[in-house]
């Protein structure tokens, strides 16, 4: 049975990021993907340059249309920008907790650009965490989400860890790739408790859209699968897809992983 993933996202329409990203990733794991718009961006790989948000209600409209008549098997949750959509999405996804869930809590773009409203930091913890099977925010994201300083070393990203488990998902991926380190360790707190995925960083600028890419392929992978299963497979997927970058010629700036480096030959 080929499984059905919905994301609730924001548009890149430089096609690297966002919900463009995430289609890529489930085509790239095998699943059906499905979408849903929070927000259009104006962007390319040099930074945003303009966001244009949908209404509340119509995010929610579009969630209920889905799941009244498509089986959803995992919902992946990106941008959601403001206060309101976040309630939106919280309220259209209460009656569905039986699924898993990943939510990435993109806060700010790789430019620097905020992709998150201050005042929906709180709707996002109060409403959204409780409901995640897995939360997986870098280390500016899961700072921000504590109201702490930014993690800088492992025993920081630990504890960030278990503290942001404590507000209700039930599991926490914190990814260390802004670590100032030859090495991009992340560390999965789960009830059972800590597990730590090592890595070498991989030389290249081309890093845009890689917590859209890894949240999807979690969101993928997370059906019938443990989380320490499902992310030693996302990231082993990811980790091909940054390698395999240099393949395409996409922008000037930070440009995209190549989602389907394994189906195409020579990664090409």
């Amino acid at each position: 049975m080929i499984r059905n993933v919905l994301s609730i996202a924001g548009s890149d329409p430089s096609g690297g990021a966002g919900i463009q990203a995430d289609l890529k990733a489930f085509s790239a794991r095998g699943v059906y993907g499905m979408a849903v718009l929070t927000a259009l961006t104006a962007q390319n790989t040099q930074g945003v340059s303009g966001v244009h948000l949908v209404p509340p209600q119509f995010v929610a409209d579009q969630i209920n249309a889905v799941f009244a008549d498509v089986r959803v098997d995992a919902v992946k949750i990106g941008m959601i920008a403001n206060a309101g959509i976040a309630e939106a999405v919280a309220g259209a996804l209460t009656d569905h907790r039986d699924i898993p869930i990943v939510i990435d809590p993109v806060m700010i773009a790789k430019g620097g650009a905020a992709l998150l409203a201050p005042e929906a930091v709180d709707v996002l913890t109060r409403r959204l965490l409780p409901l995640a099977t897995l939360l997986t925010p870098n280390l500016p994201e899961a700072a921000a989400l504590l109201h702490q300083p930014v993690a800088t070393n492992r025993a920081e990203m630990a504890a960030q860890a278990e503290r942001l488990r404590a507000l209700g998902p039930a599991a926490v991926l914190v990814k260390g790739g802004h670590l100032d380190s030859d090495e991009s360790p992340d560390v999965l707190a789960t009830a059972a408790g800590l597990h730590w995925f090592e890595a070498r960083r991989v030389p290249t600028k081309n890093t845009h859209g890689t917590g859209c890419t890894l949240s999807s392929a979690l969101a993928a992978e997370l059906v019938g699968a443990s989380a320490q299963e499902a992310v030693a497979i996302a990231k082993e997927y990811l980790a091909g897809a940054v390698a395999a970058s240099g393949h395409l010629t996409v922008g000037s700036g930070h440009g995209p992983v190549q989602h389907f480096h394994a189906l195409w030959e020579d990664g090409e």
